[in-house]
């Protein structure tokens, strides 16, 4: 693996990950016409890496949010805790986020499915043009107001559901998690924290899960040091940049850039299927 090639890849991950486009819909994408997918299985580890560097961008991205977490975290122990005063935002935002991540441990158990259909470019081009619709949807859905602090325990878990769901090649995590918010009244800015900060567990998570597998290949890790670093620093920037373009984005109020993007995407997925697989 050259250094230029890595650097692509972890370009390809920073925009994906974050982008409503679905990392996994265009991974499967590049598998099967590409045989670009045959990347991943040899670079196990390399995968787990660029994981780590959109993990990293997410968190400095909201850091304030996580810092704030954190804190209130810590003061639940503190023996000076009174019960009595009203739940800080950043205490219940931390709640609703594990009650959001729940959700998730009821899909383990379809992963292998998940994994099956990225062999399936037809299915994976309809999974693209589901999330361009749902896309589309949320600039005319009417603007919510919920937040940390209004948002309920019912509210979250369908998010979560969805989170879940979106294991799916061709379902974009973050275009299914903010359509869901805002479908449930979100605050169009807090729809992507919620959604984003969500994503640091399941990212978080999928990266554990491949480390089982990170060095059983037989590659010499030591030589690729300089394409893993670089690799990573392009997942790591290109990620960062692309939580800020899509917070301008929703900012506006329209996601139908992205969904014109994954319907053409989609569409072109389920006409060559037929020609090319």
């Amino acid at each position: 693996m050259s250094v230029w090639f890595a650097m692509f890849l972890g370009l390809v991950q920073g925009l994906t990950e974050f982008l409503p486009v679905s990392s996994s819909g265009h991974l499967a994408i590049f598998q099967n016409f590409f045989g670009m997918g045959d990347v991943e299985a040899d670079f196990v580890f390399f995968s787990v890496l660029l994981h780590f560097a959109t993990l990293l961008a997410v968190s400095v991205f909201f850091w304030k949010d996580i810092k704030a977490m954190c804190v209130e975290f810590g003061r639940l122990f503190s023996p000076k805790h009174n019960r009595s005063v009203q739940v800080p935002p950043p205490r219940r935002l931390l709640f609703l986020l594990i009650l959001g991540t729940l959700p998730l441990i009821l899909f383990v158990f379809f992963s292998n499915t998940a994994e099956g259909l990225t062999e399936q470019p037809l299915f994976i081009g309809i999974a693209l043009c589901a999330t361009g619709i749902l896309l589309l949807l949320t600039s005319i859905l009417p603007k919510g107001k919920k937040d940390e602090r209004s948002a309920t325990v019912v509210d979250v878990l369908c998010v979560g559901f969805m989170q879940g769901l979106a294991t799916i090649p061709g379902l974009s995590r973050s275009g299914t998690t903010i359509f869901t918010g805002i479908m449930r009244g979100f605050d169009r800015k807090f729809a992507m924290r919620f959604s984003f900060l969500m994503s640091i567990p399941a990212i978080l998570g999928a990266t554990v899960l491949k480390l089982k597998d990170a060095f059983t290949d037989d590659i010499d890790h030591l030589s690729l040091l300089p394409a893993y670093i670089l690799g990573m620093l392009a997942a790591a920037i290109t990620g960062y940049l692309a939580l800020c373009l899509l917070r301008r984005v929703m900012e506006k109020g329209s996601l139908n850039k992205f969904s014109f993007y994954c319907i053409v995407v989609g569409a072109a997925t389920i006409v060559a299927s037929f020609f090319f697989v």
